[in-house]
């Protein structure tokens, strides 16, 4: 499996990172034997990057993770881990959440024990925390990067003003910079590409893309005549993001895979991980044979024409001010012509 360095800083991470969000629960996931056993066959195929978050299945992913490691001499220092913090572990409890100092330092050394690991190699905040202010957060995790407890910082479900922010006051006040951002993005959900993409370009951050599947709209078992299918255990969150757009995209992907020679789940998996943004994809598994799907998209690379066009079917609608730029703005200062692969027609005012 291919690595690539994640944004500026040097962590090299493989190109499909593990997510674990559902080990340790059985009724949803996969328990503890088949993850251990999923850890084991991700890292044979050569993967390094197992993304677990502290908050889901009770901490249980992070502790079966830590044991696993534990049980294994010397595999630790080959393998890239990555956790998070923010939200709260205790119901009842408001000083256990968020990103305020007391939350970043219990959190981290809660997942220490956990982990069973005296470092965290990408720390994520898992959700921007309306109620600290952006230096607080920054400030304690400088202090937590400064004492050896973890290595690089990243950014999950934050806006894009305040990824902005942070990585400039991170900058300027010479601390512990942002490495990467953790989006949702697939076929079917495709609004990072706006201000998310645009931050990550401009302030050189890694980009790991969650949720390629959309929930598993984009695994082939959905169709307009069919949009309850059978293991559909997460229907609420797979229909909100059915609709003729989406159906459209499933068309198009199954024409190409079938002129190809692959499956749906495998060209929606290679499509996110072809995007220029994209430094990692996380691939939720809960069974060996979801894996080797997903594994096997590896090796699926789509033509250019495929691109352009599954590009262009599922165009998401993104706010203002990009409609205006794209129609309005770029035409007026392009003249027609194409620039850094990007064309526009002449502008013509229209009444």
């Amino acid at each position: 499996m291919q690595l690539r360095t994640l944004g500026r800083c040097g962590l090299r991470v493989s190109r499909l990172a593990l997510g674990t969000m559902v080990f340790g629960d059985p009724a949803w996931g996969s328990d503890e034997a088949t993850s251990a056993d999923l850890i084991t066959a991700y890292l044979d195929a050569g993967g390094n990057l197992i993304d677990t978050p502290n908050g889901y299945t009770e901490g249980a992913s992070e502790r079966i993770i830590g044991e696993h490691l534990a049980s294994r001499p010397g595999l630790r220092d080959r393998v890239v881990i990555s956790t998070k913090f923010a939200r709260g572990m205790f119901p009842g409890n408001p000083k256990d959440g968020g990103a305020g100092r007391k939350a970043v330092v219990q959190q981290v050394n809660a997942s220490f024990g956990r982990l069973r690991t005296d470092c965290i190699d990408l720390y994520w905040q898992h959700c921007w925390d309306r109620h600290t202010t952006l230096e607080e957060t920054l400030a304690a995790l400088n202090d937590v990067v400064h004492a050896g407890k973890i290595r690089h910082i990243g950014l999950s479900d934050t806006p894009a003003w305040a990824v902005a922010r942070m990585a400039t006051l991170a900058e300027l006040r010479a601390w512990a910079p942002i490495a990467a951002l953790q989006v949702e993005h697939s076929l079917a959900r495709r609004t990072a590409e706006g201000e998310l993409f645009g931050a990550a370009n401009e302030l050189g951050l890694g980009v790991l893309a969650c949720s390629p599947p959309a929930s598993g709209v984009l695994s082939g078992k959905y169709s307009r005549g069919q949009q309850s299918p059978e293991g559909s255990d997460r229907g609420t969150l797979a229909r909100a993001q059915l609709g003729e757009r989406t159906f459209a995209v499933l068309d198009v992907l199954r024409r190409v895979a079938a002129d190809l020679g692959y499956d749906v789940a495998a060209g929606a998996l290679a499509w996110v991980r072809q995007q220029e943004a994209t430094t990692s994809t996380t691939i939720g598994v809960r069974s060996r044979e979801q894996l080797a799907t997903d594994l096997a998209s590896l090796s699926v690379t789509l033509p250019a024409d495929a691109v352009r066009e599954l590009d262009e079917v599922g165009a998401p609608y993104l706010n203002y001010p990009f409609p205006w730029l794209a129609s309005i703005a770029t035409p007026l200062q392009q003249g027609g012509t194409r620039i850094n692969g990007v064309g526009a027609a002449p502008y013509r005012r229209t009444r």
